[in-house]
């Protein structure tokens, strides 16, 4: 028995308007996925750009902390070159004023090197310290201890912390 109704629907075209709605929805989804896609793949390449730019920026300032590092210790330096290139110039002054000037430069540049962190490391008549001494000679000496130090014969350095030259001596010999 067929229903003559027009108004009747026809159980096909319901199938069908179902597949259409979903399938609309589903296209409608897939949009909006495809958009939210877009946008992230738009921000992912906006802050991988910043962080090349980042990297950028820190290795300039890295290399323009590496080529002025020294800047504070030669200016420092400075008043020291002066005084040295002041003293030769003085073609004049006799063997003791040279002294004075070498003495007073010297400790210009003692006070520079220790607002630097150098630190003289001058041992004698202390014991032995093979961490910061370095022994060049031993000798025998009734008047000191067993290693002793008795002569400096170059002068060390520390800076900050870490030894940058250890001092050479002469130190007693165990008996």
């Amino acid at each position: 028995m067929q229903n003559h109704d027009p108004h009747a629907t026809d159980p096909a075209q319901d199938g069908d308007n179902s597949v259409n709605a979903d399938f609309d929805a589903l296209a409608a989804k897939l949009a909006v996925v495809e958009a939210e896609l877009a946008s992230a793949r738009e921000t992912v390449l906006r802050e991988r750009a910043e962080i090349e730019n980042q990297r950028r920026r820190l290795q300039r300032d890295l290399e323009q902390a590496r080529r002025f590092a020294n800047e504070k210790l030669l200016g420092d330096l400075l008043p020291v070159y002066d005084s040295v290139a002041l003293g030769l110039a003085n073609e004049n002054a006799d063997a003791k004023t040279l002294r004075e000037g070498l003495e007073l430069t010297l400790k210009q540049l003692e006070k520079v090197t220790s607002s630097n962190g150098l630190v003289l490391v001058d041992p004698l008549h202390q014991p032995f310290n093979p961490e910061h001494h370095q022994a060049i000679s031993a000798v025998d000496s009734a008047e000191h201890a067993p290693n002793t130090v008795v002569a400096v014969v170059q002068k060390g350095f520390v800076l900050n912390d870490r030894l940058l030259r250890p001092a050479l001596v002469a130190v007693v010999k165990d008996n």
